[in-house]
């Protein structure tokens, strides 16, 4: 029976989580305000500053944030929970689920899936060039002269960021719930101050100032929502952040909180606009007093950092998942916190995203300039996010047909509509995320499909493993002491490591494991799910270790996983034997010459098993053989 205190500790409890997911999950969502009215009314498709465009658009960005961020992303696209995990690659996974098979049909949407995890990262370079270029702008407001310096000091805080990256964040982490805290509330502040002398902004949460726009604008006014749609981007990091904090916490913090404190500063600066249009150089500074300029900068720099900090994580994370799954090579990973599992970095992601960071803070200049970039990247993903969602909703959950397709209707015009306004900014730098996420996905879906050829390869020479061992038992050569591990990827062929140590030493190990690692499509395995044991007798084992796509594979500690299957293992006496594959491409068919050199360069260059498994150095042989594809 619960004790009285238990709902109070609960509430307090997502409270506190609340707080945190604030730190975290808002930051991108948080700072658009720095830059979407100025860029509405100020951008590439400029608008007269008049009350009635004013009311129009902050009615438009009062129902982005309603649509897409409330309803679709915080009550529905959050229902599509993988064992509470969230983001592009649990919805994967779960589409995996839905639809099974190799069919068409799931091709198609596991390639779209993965074309929408490959705009992420382009996402993820504009985020904190743009963020942390229009927190510095304000130095311009506060003091003109100033204005030479501000791509310097943003190049200056950005390094730093990506400088400070292998350290991990535990220790200034501690901040950001607080300083963000502090962030949203100077937004209601600001925005109050202003509303209070224009209140009539307040009826543009009417549907009416909308319709009313586009029938005075046309389509011209269906080019504005390509920066209306700066409103809303952050909005998928609440999905993806959701198996830190859980949906509830989330919720919370976004309704009772992050989205009044957002809609006061939006309806603030449209009010400051509607009482001095010559505010448009900058509305969301000159709401602030003139001493208050310097502070606010400061506090607004500090959150575009955390806002940057979120998305680089995010990099990490979602490359760590792509790796987990077969869609990128073993890269280099490490752990920065002892505490937190989760906090990861990933060195080369690190230096690629500051190389495109810097290049797009200097190549474009101003945030107004990086605007055009930004949107197409986000609005696809969001498209995306819609159409695995309703499949998830349809083949899984088994709702009723005709609701869950008037709900993709609903949600998927909203998307397209943002996409399509903003693919008139293609040539003012839209192409620089399409760019980048088309190169992502080349590599991923190279690096899937190579993988699958080299395995077909080795499987069809491959003997039969069973086959194998009683022959080898019938004229056995000499056994020796100890225990020797042959990782391999195959379930039923002998490994070459295993054929080539036999040719070269004529020996075998009294105790002959067959590991094999396999990633699920979900983002934890529990612990008692961890290993299988199959004894094939004579000495002989088949050991299958199971990891989620978000979990750390761990060699070792699986082994020691094995006792209760009546294995044990001394690591002193334990040798772990490795085939080291040299690929040579034979342009034969199943995949492009080019693709296949590709596959060749990532295959070379990735993480060797040894560090990627965490398998003790001294304890490891590696042998080599040649593969062609």
């Amino acid at each position: 029976m619960n004790s009285p205190q238990q709902p109070e500790q609960q509430r307090q409890g997502r409270m506190g989580l609340a707080v945190a997911a604030i730190g975290v999950v808002f930051g991108d969502i948080g700072t658009s305000p720095l830059y979407t009215m100025k860029e509405v009314f100020a951008g590439h498709h400029p608008l007269a500053v008049t009350p009635d465009n004013v009311m129009g658009i902050l009615s438009l960005v009062f129902w982005a944030l309603l649509i897409v961020v409330s309803l679709k992303y915080v009550i529905f696209i959050m229902r599509a929970d993988n064992n509470g995990e969230g983001g592009i690659m649990a919805l994967i996974a779960l589409v995996k689920r839905a639809v099974p098979g190799h069919t068409r049909k799931s091709w198609w949407l596991l390639a779209l899936g993965i074309f929408g995890a490959s705009l992420f990262y382009g996402d993820g370079m504009i985020t904190p060039a743009i963020s942390v270029l229009s927190a510095v702008e304000g130095l311009k407001v506060a003091a003109p002269s100033l204005e030479p310096l501000v791509v310097p000091i943003a190049l200056i805080v950005l390094i730093l960021l990506f400088v400070i990256q292998r350290s991990g964040t535990r220790k200034v982490g501690i901040w950001f719930g607080p300083i963000m805290l502090l962030w949203f509330l100077t937004l209601a502040v600001l925005g109050m101050s202003n509303i209070i002398h224009t209140p009539e902004v307040l009826f543009a949460v009417n549907p009416y100032y909308a319709f009313y726009f586009f029938s005075e604008h046309g389509g011209y006014g269906f080019l504005v929502l390509g920066a209306v749609v700066l409103a809303v981007t952050g909005a998928e990091a609440l999905y993806a952040d959701m198996g830190h904090f859980g949906r509830g916490p989330i919720r919370l913090a976004w309704f009772w909180f992050v989205f009044p404190a957002l809609l006061m500063n939006y309806f603030g600066q449209g009010a400051l606009l509607i009482q001095d249009p010559k505010t448009v150089v900058n509305p969301f500074y000159l709401q602030a007093p003139e001493w208050a300029l310097f502070p606010l900068i400061g506090l607004a720099t500090a959150a575009t950092i955390i806002a940057s900090q979120a998305v680089i994580s995010g990099a990490f994370s979602v490359t760590r998942q792509a790796i987990q799954l077969g869609y990128l090579p073993r890269m280099q990973i490490i752990h920065t916190s002892e505490h937190e599992i989760g906090q990861v970095y990933i060195p080369f992601i690190n230096w690629a995203l500051l190389v495109g960071i810097v290049a797009l803070a200097l190549g474009f200049g101003t945030s107004s300039h990086l605007a055009a970039a930004y949107g197409i990247a986000v609005t696809g993903t969001m498209a995306i996010d819609t159409i695995l969602g309703f499949v998830v909703v349809l083949s899984l959950w088994r709702w009723n047909r005709y609701i869950a397709i008037a709900g993709l209707v609903v949600f998927l015009t909203v998307d397209l509509a943002f996409f399509i306004a903003n693919s008139t900014k293609l040539f003012q730098g839209g192409w620089f995320p399409l760019l980048i996420g088309l190169l992502v996905f080349t590599v991923l879906s190279t690096w899937k499909r190579g993988r699958q050829i080299l395995l077909q390869h080795l499987q069809t020479g491959a003997i039969a493993l069973e086959p194998f061992v009683q022959g080898l038992m019938a004229h056995p050569p000499t056994r020796v002491a100890g225990t020797a591990v042959f990782l391999t990827a195959s379930r039923e062929g002998v490994p070459h490591a295993l054929l080539h140590n036999l040719a070269h030493n004529k020996v075998l190990h009294e105790r002959v494991i067959f590991l094999t690692v396999l990633t699920e499509d979900q983002p934890y395995v529990p612990a008692e799910r961890r290993v299988k044991v199959e004894d094939m007798g004579n000495g002989f084992y088949r050991l299958y270790a199971y990891y989620g796509f978000k979990d750390e594979p761990d060699v070792p500690a699986a082994l020691t996983a094995c006792q209760p299957f009546g294995l044990e293992f001394n690591m002193m006496q334990t040798s772990f034997f490795l085939s080291r594959e040299t690929i040579i491409s034979t342009g034969i068919p199943g995949m492009a010459l080019w693709r296949e050199h590709l596959f060749i360069a990532l295959a070379r260059n990735a993480e060797s098993a040894m560090s990627f498994f965490k398998i003790p150095t001294n304890r490891v042989i590696e042998l080599g053989s040649q593969v062609e594809i």
